[in-house]
């Protein structure tokens, strides 16, 4: 039997087909459980529920996606019934087969909808998931206790602890899915649905846990746990999927709980902050509409470690790309460290060998200018010295297309001054790259102040095929991270004259949720660079300036850092190790300035970073460098490594007393 569309509410509808009741999921952008797709799914079963004729239900999305999750515009505000948990519980108990057709996404409540169902079959494009504990939160309707029940509890802890989503073929080795079809699985779902009619149905929440061994979970939890950094949510879901062997009624109740209670937390609170910040951040004043100019093919000027970084993002974005060098040792070389990230992403399975060699073909290296005449867009990683930068763009305005873009990738020289000395400046933007630029998330990009509005649309559209996060700032010194940053370690250096040593302060920041202090940050990077920075910094510094020349004192004595063996710590056989040493220059520098120390307690310590960060926040927005705080957390966040459960420095700081 065969009939007409059926509504079952506004975003959900049915359709018979072979006497198999077809319920499409139709809630654009991304088919979310709002309240009208719960009811109009709990509408589909009690039609089937009542049609004697109809032998099965199959579930499926409309567009690419099956369901992506929760909604958003449900976040903090009061439930509405029918709840997730009782329309997962009614297909699972449903006594006729229910079918799962997963085309596209099934993340966090649209993955736990699919496991309720009797039978899952996906397309190979179909990535499934459940993110909760990006969100500060653990899965609400069953996830932690019916995944274990088909995958074994370590694939769950490392699944749901870390919220990281797999593809089909990985899905279906670990056993969330029962099949993989090319094309659309609905056919291949609807034949299982008549197939099923009348045979004992497979229900997910009556399944036996499988047995693991000890060495294993621990294994699994250990790795969550690390990662976490004293975040609630995964420690939490680790302790749901272990207890995941108990009657599946009392671990719901568990679970449930569990999840109102991470709700209302500030940790998810943090987490939701950046949620938003990060949607929020796309939103470019002045661009609404605005085409960006096309981009098909990208020059790189400088191949060093962070041009090679940009090469192989842009060739991971599918860009052709042109590599330019001073000469052509220096352009073969740069040629052979863009290959070597190529093969190292090949061995550690991020890619296989074919689309390696696919990526090389679209790579091409130069020492001649001219050679850059295809390109599109023009990135330049060189020196970062005004004159090298400025005489690189001259020549490159003698070659390249008037609407090609150029754009550089300084970190602390004016992009102002650089586009003035060019023939069209109003091509010119920044885009600053966080090194190493085919890994780290961040992308600056600076408006500068004659930027073209489409030579900026051109910017933000590339950061996205780029997959970064792009956050627009306006031109000043170091930008918005840099900045912030300046005033962060300018505090940190406050604070060692004022009385803390540098242990104090790193084991405060690592608690609160850094994955490295500050110092020992200092030293893995070397110390050397920042100190010929401050030397060149010298003669125009105010003599009313705070001054703090306790960095300058350890360069001195060279501790350098942590290949010098020796810098903030000490590194015997490379394990850090405070040196006595280091508190001796401390002392002997408070003494020279009369400076009496105090104690500081780990909150106190944070407390004052937090306010240094906060302040200095606040003058970027105030300056127009930067549109709004959110833009400043996310940020530190993805380039400075604040904790994202915190929320970033300016939310964090409206949290705190002052």
């Amino acid at each position: 039997m065969t009939g007409s569309a059926i509504s079952f509410s506004d975003s959900v509808h049915g359709e018979i087909r072979q006497d198999i009741l077809l319920v499409t999921i139709d809630n654009p952008p991304v088919n979310a459980l709002s309240r009208d797709v719960r009811a109009g799914l709990m509408a589909a079963l009690d039609h089937a529920a009542v049609s004697e004729s109809l032998r099965g239900i199959v579930l499926t999305g409309a567009g690419k996606t099956f369901i992506g999750g929760a909604d958003i515009k449900e976040f903090g505000q009061p439930p509405a019934a029918p709840l997730l948990p009782a329309v997962i519980e009614r297909i699972e108990s449903f006594d006729k087969p229910v079918i799962a057709a997963i085309q596209g996404a099934a993340l966090g409540g649209g993955l736990e909808v699919a496991l309720a169902c009797h039978h899952r079959i996906a397309s190979p494009a179909a990535q499934l998931g459940l993110p909760e504990v990006k969100l500060g939160l653990v899965p609400g309707a069953g996830g932690t206790q019916r995944l274990p029940r088909l995958i074994g509890i370590p694939a769950a802890i490392d699944m749901i602890g870390s919220g990281r989503s797999v593809k089909a073929a990985e899905a279906l080795s670990l056993g969330i899915l029962d099949a993989v079809t090319d094309g659309h699985p609905l056919e291949a779902s609807i034949t299982a649905a008549q197939e099923m009619e009348g045979r004992p149905l497979r229900r997910t929440g009556t399944l036996a846990v499988p047995n693991a061994d000890t060495a294993a979970i621990e294994t699994a939890r250990s790795k969550v746990l690390a990662k976490a950094r004293g975040q609630q949510a995964p420690a939490e879901a680790v302790r749901l999927v272990e207890m995941a062997g108990r009657p599946l009624a009392e671990g719901l109740v568990d679970e449930r709980a569990t999840f109102l209670r991470l709700r209302d937390s500030a940790e998810a609170a943090a987490l939701r902050h950046v949620f938003f910040a990060e949607r929020q951040a796309s939103k470019v004043e002045g661009l609404d509409g605005m085409e960006p100019r096309p981009v098909a093919t990208i020059g790189i000027a400088g191949l060093g470690l962070m041009g090679s970084g940009i090469a192989v993002a842009a060739l991971a974005a599918g860009y052709s790309v042109i590599g330019l060098d001073r000469d052509e040792t220096e352009a073969a070389q740069g040629r052979d460290r863009i290959l070597a990230l190529l093969d190292r992403a090949v061995a550690t399975g991020r890619m296989d060998q074919g689309m390696r060699e696919k990526q090389a073909e679209r790579l091409a290296v130069t020492a001649r200018d001219e050679d850059l005449t295809p390109c599109d867009l023009v990135i330049e990683a060189v020196f970062d010295d005004a004159e090298v930068k400025i005489d690189l763009f001259r020549r490159l305005d003698r070659v390249l297309r008037a609407y090609a873009v150029l754009a550089t990738n300084t970190s602390y020289l004016n992009p102002d001054e650089i586009a003035a000395r060019t023939q069209y400046p109003e091509r010119v933007l920044g885009l600053h790259f966080f090194s190493p630029a085919h890994v780290m998330r961040l992308l600056e990009v600076v408006r500068c102040a004659r930027t073209a509005p489409d030579v900026l649309a051109t910017g933000l559209a590339v950061a996205k095929r780029l997959r970064k996060l792009a956050i627009v700032t306006g031109v000043t010194e170091g930008f918005i991270g840099n900045r912030i940053f300046s005033a962060y370690r300018r505090e940190a250096e406050y604070l060692l004259e004022d009385g803390a040593l540098p242990q104090e302060i790193d084991g405060a920041l690592e608690d609160y949720g850094f994955p490295m202090g500050l110092f020992a940050v200092y030293d893995m990077a070397g110390l050397e660079i920042a100190w010929a920075r401050r030397k060149r910094q010298a003669v125009t510094r105010k003599p009313s300036e705070r001054y703090v020349e306790i960095a300058d004192r350890l360069c001195e004595a060279g501790r350098l850092g942590q290949k010098a063996g020796r810098g903030w710590y000490a590194y015997p056989d490379g394990k850090r190790e405070v040196d006595p040493q280091v508190t001796a220059i401390i002392e002997s520098c408070r003494a020279a300035k009369g400076i009496t120390p105090r104690s500081f307690s780990a909150a106190d310590i944070v407390k004052r970073l937090l306010a240094a960060m906060a302040d200095e926040g606040r003058l970027l927005i105030e300056e127009g460098i930067a549109a709004r705080e959110s833009d400043i957390d996310l940020v530190m966040i993805n380039g400075y490594g604040f904790p994202a459960h915190k929320g970033g420095p300016m939310f964090a700081a409206a949290q705190t007393p002052r």
